[in-house]
Formats: structure tokens, C-alpha cells, sequence
């Protein structure tokens, strides 16, 4: 009797702890599933086909024509509007032709990942926002930064991608680890670019924190923690971050001569870059942010406001994210990146729901041209009346910068109709012009946009 009392107790207790994994089981897939549902805008076959056309007419002569090696995805309220893959992952032997599976080294356009995993910790109660880093590193040796100067790039500490290029401090053979960017500030100290919380100033060494921070929080490599809390749940099967382990499976990038782009001791930090994805799981990403069971709309607010006013311009940072902040009420919510030859362009236009996005692997500038002026295309966002002030020529150099400035001051808040055209101030960004229809009922621009001048780029940038 014995005996079968104990039986009889063992098998109670492991239907229970079936049921109990089960029941997390069930829990985990209700919390997938909810992050991917969001309402699809209705849009009848005709103006689907209509954007498709003018935004097929658009690439195909301003981009595809002139070089464009990768893949571009427009999509407005979950309707995929145009899509198009070109060129080879290796276009100087033009093998392995490039499609919607092929993942894109995304740049400094990872940094909204590394936000956007802090800010769900934020919401678990785990990070503090107004938290010193010391709190997590008690070594680290500037004692007033915070997680939020970190996530808005006003912390004013020094970029690891300049200081560690002494070689009297580091080999240039050595690759470079997240840990190594801290041993590294814990040692030798280098001096701050400026007092923490002063003013802004783009620099990588806070999202290298940022992934260390998550680390230290949680137990895990960030790598496996963004693939378990973002990649999994959203369903974003081709997206990873990097690590030395994915050496030789993904794809080289290249210059504009068709010559491969080296790596260096740099390439193996993540946080601040080395997410790879596709175009089709990047609009994934962008539909989960409008889904609050994915992340707490108040949070995304937070991040989604400028956090730097020391200069006018419609320009701006917030946690994780740039900003348009245009004068006649409209924002752009968006993140460019520059590594070696990879420029991706990732815009979203929370208006309209819209969502530009063009990765490639063969550097072009252009492809932040084109990006921006497709904004356009969904409503007045002023792209041919104001600076486009984009970031690409930003590098590893230490210098303070501020936002750049704008001939047109933003509103203090929405206006309820459209301003007059600001006058054009020229841009720093490549490429020709090219006339677009307008799909919205605006008046046509009888204006032609003024030609832009090409920007030289320093070999060793990144934003």
C-alpha cells in the first residue's frame, strides 16, 4: 500500500509540473502571439497598385539603375507596398543572387534593438533609467553618467572607436569584446569629451554599455537575451546578432569601387551594431512597436521625444532613436547606420504607419537619399524645402558635436494647417534629384529640388 501511495504521489506531482511547464508554455505563445498581432489598414487593390507604381518608377531610376546592391521594403498600415531585391552578396564574382532571406549587417540601425531591450527592462522593474552606471559596474570611472545619458548619446564619454586605436594601449590585431571597451575605460581613464548631460554628442561606446548592462542584469549574453525577448517572439527568423561564432556564414560589404571592406579589431562589439536582418523581418519590427503588448506605449513615447535642445533644429535624439521634428507638425522616427560598406536606411512615419526600409551591402549613400525623399510619398514631410542634415559623414573621432541646424526652427506643437515652404538650404547628402508624384491629396511641388553636392567619407565611420 505503501508502494502505491508513493506511485500514486510521483505521478500527481508530475502531471502537475506538466501542467505547470504547460501552463508557461501557453503563457510564452499567448505573449508571442499578441506581439505580432496589429491591425493591417484597409487599402483597396487599386492604391495598392498606384504606390506601387510611382514607388517602383522612383527606385528603379534614382537607385536600382545606378549600383544599388540589396533590398527595399515600403509598407504603409501592414501592406507591403513595394518590395524588390538586386545585385549579389558578392558582386565582384556575382554569386549567391541577393533575396528576401539574404541578412544585412545593420550599422548603427541596430541601436533601436539595444533601446528597445533596455526600455522592456526598464518596464520589469530591472534598470533604472536615472541609474548611475556605477550602480552596475562599481569600477566604472565617470560616476555621473546615467542609463538615460547613455540610451540619448549625452553622456560626453570618450568613443572607443578613436581611443582604443592607440596602439600603445591596444593591439590593432587583437579583435575587441564589450568587456574589453570597459577593462579598457577602467584602466586608462580617457578623458570625457564634456560634463555628462551637457550636450549631445554621437558616440558608440554608450550602447556597448548598454549591452553590458542587459548582461549584467539578466544573467545572459545579450546576443541569446535579444534573440529570446525580440527575435523569437516577433517571429524574426533571420535576424541574430553577431558574434565570433558567425565568422564566415554571413556577408562581406564592399565600396562603391566593387573592392571588399576589411574588417578589423572592431567588428566584434555589439550593442552599438552586428544585428543582422532582413528587410522583411525589419517590418516585423517596426509593426511590433505599435503593439503595446510588445512594449508599454508610455516608454516608446519617452524614447520617441528630443532629449538634446542645445542647438534649433528640427533635428534630434531621444533614447535609442533619431527624429524629424518638422514645422509643420510631422516626425520622423527613424535610425541610419554606416559600417564599412553596409548603409542601411530604416524610417518610419507614425502618422501614416509607414515604414522605408533599404539594406544593402555595397556602400551608397545614396540609398539615405532616397529613403528620406520616399517619406514624401505618405504626406508633407518637407523633404525638398529643408536640410537634410543626415549623420552619414559622422566618424570615430572624439569631438563634441552638436545637432545640426536647420533654416527652419520647429513648431512648439503641432500646427493645425500647413506652413509656407521654408527656402532650401542645400543638403549634405548624394545623389540626383528625381521627380515623384504625390499619392495623397497635397498640391504638387512645381519646384525642382536642387541638385546635391557628394560628401566625402572617411574610411573608418560609423553611425
Amino acid at each position: 500500500m505503501r508502494v502505491v501511495a508513493v506511485i500514486i504521489a510521483w505521478t500527481l506531482l508530475t502531471i502537475g509540473c506538466k501542467s505547470k511547464t504547460q501552463a508557461q508554455k501557453d503563457k510564452t505563445e499567448d505573449i508571442h502571439s499578441n506581439a505580432l498581432s496589429f491591425d493591417v489598414e484597409q487599402m483597396t487593390e487599386a492604391d495598392k497598385a498606384r504606390y506601387q507604381k510611382v514607388l517602383s518608377d522612383f527606385f528603379d531610376s534614382a537607385l536600382i539603375r545606378r549600383g544599388f546592391n540589396g533590398g527595399i521594403l515600403i509598407a504603409k498600415g501592414g501592406n507591403v507596398l513595394y518590395e524588390s531585391y538586386h545585385g549579389f552578396q558578392d558582386p565582384n564574382r556575382k554569386s549567391d543572387t541577393i533575396n528576401a532571406q539574404t541578412q544585412f549587417h545593420l550599422a548603427s540601425t541596430s541601436k533601436p534593438f539595444t533601446a528597445v531591450t533596455v526600455l522592456k527592462l526598464v518596464q520589469a522593474g530591472k534598470i533604472g533609467l536615472q541609474d548611475p552606471v556605477t550602480r552596475y559596474f562599481p569600477a566604472f570611472p565617470y560616476p555621473a553618467v546615467t542609463v538615460e545619458q547613455l540610451l540619448s548619446h549625452r553622456s560626453g564619454l570618450p568613443n572607443y572607436l578613436s581611443v582604443m586605436e592607440d596602439k600603445t594601449k591596444w593591439n590593432p590585431k587583437q579583435m575587441i569584446s564589450n568587456d574589453d571597451v570597459l577593462r579598457f575605460l577602467e584602466q586608462y581613464k580617457p578623458v570625457p569629451m564634456f560634463k555628462a548631460g551637457s550636450r549631445f554628442a554621437y558616440c558608440n561606446t554608450n550602447f556597448v554599455l548598454l549591452a553590458l548592462i542587459v548582461e549584467h542584469v539578466t544573467g545572459k549574453k545579450f546576443p541569446q537575451y535579444v534573440k529570446e525577448t525580440i527575435f523569437e517572439p516577433l517571429q524574426m527568423n533571420h535576424s541574430f546578432v553577431y558574434t565570433p561564432a558567425d565568422s564566415g556564414h554571413v556577408i562581406m560589404s564592399y565600396k562603391p569601387s566593387g573592392a571588399l571592406w576589411v574588417n578589423d579589431q572592431f567588428d566584434n562589439t555589439y550593442g552599438d551594431k552586428n544585428v543582422y536582418s532582413t528587410p522583411e523581418d525589419m517590418f516585423k519590427w517596426d509593426r511590433a512597436l505599435y503593439n503595446p503588448s510588445f512594449i508599454r506605449q508610455s516608454l516608446l513615447d519617452s524614447a520617441y521625444q528630443p532629449h538634446s535642445h542645445e542647438k534649433p533644429s528640427i533635428h534630434n535624439y531621444g533614447l535609442g532613436w533619431r527624429m524629424l521634428n518638422l514645422p509643420n507638425g510631422k516626425n520622423v522616427i527613424y535610425h541610419n547606420g554606416k559600417w564599412h560598406g553596409f548603409t542601411p536606411a530604416f524610417g518610419r512615419l507614425l502618422d501614416e504607419k509607414a515604414v522605408i526600409i533599404i539594406l544593402g551591402n555595397k556602400m551608397n549613400s545614396n540609398m539615405y537619399n532616397m529613403a528620406r525623399k520616399a517619406y514624401d510619398f505618405f504626406g508633407d514631410y518637407m523633404q525638398n524645402r529643408v536640410s537634410g542634415g543626415e549623420e552619414e559623414t559622422e566618424s570615430r573621432t572624439a569631438a563634441a558635436t552638436a545637432m545640426p541646424e536647420s533654416t527652419v526652427k520647429p513648431a512648439p506643437r503641432p500646427a493645425k494647417k500647413t506652413v509656407k515652404p521654408a527656402p532650401a538650404k542645400p543638403s549634405r547628402t548624394s545623389g540626383k534629384s528625381t521627380a515623384k508624384k504625390q499619392i495623397k491629396k497635397a498640391p504638387e511641388k512645381k519646384a525642382a529640388p536642387a541638385k546635391k553636392k557628394v560628401t566625402a567619407t572617411k574610411k573608418k565611420t560609423k553611425k
